[in-house]
């Protein structure tokens, strides 16, 4: 049987190895590190992101007026002011997702250099929603202001995690954070698909009643921002604006010729349409995407 003085080496070490082993926490000091983040449930920390995948702000066309919004609504964010939670829905491939990352760089740019007016970005995965309350537990205590970003929010069948995300929108003790704002993007108005809201309202005892619960969720979002297919005009002008950033040296009318055949092919006009299309040609000239 050792002796006590000789079990504090060991013990010293069996305490490092369980501190190598522990999680890292969100807390404000690694908040600290970057601007972005991937909130990884599994375990239970935010993994950093040296570099956001976006767009620039000015290059997201035909969707000017829901861009003007979100960004008024994150400038007050910045600034402690009032701000909503939003929620973007409608067309895929239309930009909301670009929208938030875009805007977020836009404010931060906006900062100059102070840090305290710089906003971070924390995404969180679809199916990590029921570690949402943890995850706001943790950045509740943060010095910095958060935008917390889910890609592609939507709920079906008996699928009950939508009821982490109510409790924080507002209806929960504790309520969200002052220094965090939620933003997400749905093809679905109502987070729902409306074959499965029609359904329940027809098997109800109270129809009105049925899906009442599931679609006041995303009433609780104080923004909605709908985005819609784009015409020719409006696909045109984004090819253009690619175009002409990338330095691609290509005469309108055949910009326009090979961006519509383009098009047909995929089936549609969208925002990512134009930026696959700008892909292709920047290949085939030999030129890069920076």
């Amino acid at each position: 049987m050792p002796k006590s003085p000789d079990l504090i080496p060991l013990l010293q070490r069996v305490a490092d190895a369980l501190d190598r082993l522990a999680p890292a926490t969100p807390d404000s000091a690694s908040l600290d590190s970057a601007d972005a983040f991937v909130w990884r449930a599994e375990r239970d920390g935010l993994e950093a992101v040296p570099e956001v995948n976006r767009v620039d702000y000015v290059l997201l066309k035909g969707i000017d007026r829901q861009a003007d919004i979100l960004l008024e609504n994150t400038r007050r964010f910045a600034a402690a002011l009032p701000a909503n939670n939003a929620l973007l829905w409608g067309a895929r491939g239309m930009g909301k997702s670009s929208l938030v990352k875009a805007v977020h760089a836009r404010v931060n740019d906006e900062a100059k250099g102070k840090a305290a007016n710089r906003l971070v970005l924390v995404e969180i995965h679809r199916e990590d929603i029921p570690s949402l309350p943890h995850l706001l537990q943790n950045l509740r205590a943060a010095r910095r202001r958060c935008i917390l970003f889910c890609d592609d929010l939507s709920f079906d069948g008996a699928d009950a995690s939508y009821k982490s995300l109510k409790a924080v929108l507002e209806g929960g003790i504790e309520g969200r954070p002052d220094n965090v704002i939620l933003y997400a993007t749905s093809n679905r108005r109502h987070l729902m698909p409306r074959d499965m809201i029609e359904n329940e309202r027809s098997t109800a005892i109270h129809a009105s009643e049925a899906v009442e619960e599931k679609v006041s969720l995303s009433d609780r979002f104080g923004l909605w921002l709908g985005f819609h297919n784009c015409d020719q005009d409006t696909y045109f002008a984004m090819i253009e604006g690619y175009a002409r950033h990338h330095g691609l040296d290509v005469e309108t009318a055949a910009l326009h010729a090979e961006g519509n055949e383009w098009s047909i092919t995929r089936g549609g006009r969208s925002g990512r349409v134009a930026w696959q299309f700008i892909q292709d040609l920047a290949g085939r000239l030999g030129k890069r995407l920076d």
